[in-house]
């Protein structure tokens, strides 16, 4: 079970840094970008680390203040889910 969540953290975090690559590269070509709802569910499924990341190293998304808003927002239901579930699975 845990080996499964490991995966699957691994693979949600690594689609969201790439799809935060994607848009930054993207929005310098003025091409087709991802969806800011998009990024934002990415970050909802548990992808907030490579999220996170990605706006550091791309400088992409961390000026939007509506959005930098709604992202913390996700970071904060990640937390308390991942407390949540923690704190059940041990009582």
């Amino acid at each position: 079970m845990i080996y499964n969540a490991l995966l699957y953290f691994g693979f949600i975090t690594l689609l969201t840094f790439g799809c935060y690559a994607y848009d930054k590269m993207a929005a310098r070509k003025n091409d087709w970008r991802i969806s800011e709802k998009s990024l934002h569910i990415l970050s909802l499924a548990g992808g907030w680390v490579g999220a996170l990341f990605a706006q550091k190293i791309f400088r992409h998304k961390t000026v939007k203040q509506p959005f930098q808003s709604l992202f913390w927002c996700t970071v904060m239901l990640n937390i308390a889910l991942t407390v949540f579930i923690a704190i059940n699975a041990i009582t």
